[in-house]
Order: structure tokens, then sequence, then C-alpha cells
């Protein structure tokens, strides 16, 4: 497991962290994702939104929600005059796990750190995790959607809120 420290040590910048990172081959999806999806927006982003792991389009293009789901995220960040240059936007996991299923806590283990040290680089004010699978994987937790709505968590030192995937 990756300790504090050993986060320490990792590039404080997007670029070379991502060029560290790319081929990581730490979990089983490693050898079936076709790309490695890193993230994507403003390394300075006040917000960051993540989801919990790639899909089928975010595989082949690389980069994190381009299907249907994630047009309908462009719309909903221009309903508050955002859009993806203002914001940052990534998943838990960096690869797509089989048939979309639901990220296994072996890889959550494997790829969260990642995570962690993304955000610790971007230093968001704010995280909104997008849905109940990313929300339960990111604060342990085995909490309804319902539930988890309307509050504010901790992560990463960060307040976090829990809101719908836009799929």
């Amino acid at each position: 497991d990756m300790s504090k420290d050993d986060i320490d040590t990792l590039p404080g910048n997007l670029d070379s962290f991502k060029k560290l990172i790319c081929t990581c081959k730490k979990c089983p999806l490693g050898e079936t994702r076709q790309n490695f999806v890193f993230g994507f927006g403003n390394p300075q982003a006040d917000v960051g939104f993540v989801g919990e792991a790639p899909g089928e389009q975010e595989d082949l293009q690389g980069v994190p929600f381009v299907g249907r789901a994630g047009k309908l995220l462009d719309k909903i960040l221009a309903a508050i005059e955002l859009t993806r240059d203002d914001i940052y936007i990534c998943n838990v996991l960096k690869c797509r796990p089989p048939n979309n299923r639901d990220p296994l806590p072996s890889e959550v283990e494997q790829c969260e750190p990642y995570l962690l040290n993304q955000l610790r680089i971007i230093k968001p004010k704010l995280i909104v995790a997008l849905g109940r699978v990313a929300a339960c994987t990111i604060l342990k937790t085995k909490e309804s959607l319902k539930n988890m709505r309307n509050q504010i968590f901790k992560y990463a030192e960060v307040d976090l809120i829990v809101t719908y995937h836009p799929a």
C-alpha cells in the first residue's frame, strides 16, 4: 500500500505525474484497457469532479466523460456558466472495468493513491462525487445516494458533496 510518504515523492505536476503512471499494470485492468484515462481540465480548478471508472467511449478516447453522460455533464456545467476548462474531472479508476462492472476493492486500493495525488496537485476547494458508486468507493461506505446527498463530507481534507451521475 502506498503511504503518505510515497505520495509526497510523486511529481507535483499533472503532466509529469500522468507520464509516470500511464503505463500502470498494478491491477489486471491494465491488461484489458485500450487507454489509460488520467483526467482532464484545469490543473488549478476550484472544483474537482470524480466518477467511478472509465466506460467504453472513455476507454477508446482516453478522456473522461466523453460518452452520453459526458454530453449531459457539459450541459450541466453550462447551466452554471462553467466549461470543462474551468473544472477538473477524473475517475477513481483510470482503466475501464470489463463490461463496465463496478470497481473491485482490490482495484480501488491500487488506484486510489493516484486520485489522491491528482487532488494534492490540483488543490480543489470542493470535490463533487458523481453517482453512488463513486461516492461509496471514495467514502468507503454503503450508504444510499439519497442519504449522502445534501451532506458535506471530507476527502483528502477537502469538502466533498455527492450528486447524481450524469448517466
